[in-house]
């Protein structure tokens, strides 16, 4: 909470950064964030701006410089192998969802500059798995904020959350593909508003 409180009014003043949709997100209880990810601003501007708490996934590689891995694990970001499926992160975001805290992905696993990368299925499965909502957020501006640190605009949209629990049996492949273009459509819509 202290990031917050500073980071606010600095994205504030610089890129009179603000968030809208906040009355969308459920006060209480698990959820997972997935978000666009345009720039290396997007993880400090989703956390500052977002109403809850978030918990990130950060590519392994960051932690290894132990200050910046000491600094990732004070804002509650844990490491993700990027390149194939890691147990021990979903595990961790399962655990964290259990106990009532939010967890945000950027579904597309990397910086996606050019807006055209595709969102992989682990948000989704994560949420289904955890039977719990997803909240979809367009990031817009970021990208030009990360180019030039004054008269960038940047707006937190966040969207309503998305529910996809299917049955009581583990989800399916073509369930996962199907959620996650329809959650890549919810931030598409977020972000063409």
């Amino acid at each position: 909470m202290a990031a917050k409180a500073l980071f606010r009014p600095l994205t504030a003043a610089l890129f009179a950064a603000h968030a809208v949709g906040a009355d969308n997100v459920p006060a209480t209880g698990p959820l997972v964030v997935a978000a666009n990810h345009r720039s290396y601003l997007d993880p400090p501007l989703l956390g500052t701006w977002f109403p809850r708490v978030l918990h990130y996934m950060a590519k392994r590689e960051l932690f290894a410089n132990p200050l910046i891995g000491a600094i990732l694990r004070s804002v509650h970001a844990f490491p993700v192998e990027r390149d194939r499926p890691d147990l021990g992160a979903i595990k961790h975001a399962l655990e964290t969802l259990k106990r009532g805290e939010c967890v945000g992905i950027f579904p597309e696993g990397r910086r996606n500059r050019d807006g055209v990368a595709k969102a992989r299925g682990g948000a989704v499965l994560i949420a289904a798995t955890a039977r719990c909502p997803i909240v979809p957020v367009g990031l817009v501006g970021t990208d030009r904020a990360a180019r030039r640190l004054r008269g960038a605009r940047v707006e937190v949209r966040i969207g309503t959350p998305l529910v996809f629990q299917g049955t009581v049996r583990k989800p399916t492949k073509v369930e996962i593909e199907r959620w996650t273009e329809e959650l890549s459509a919810s931030i598409e819509r977020l972000l063409a508003d």
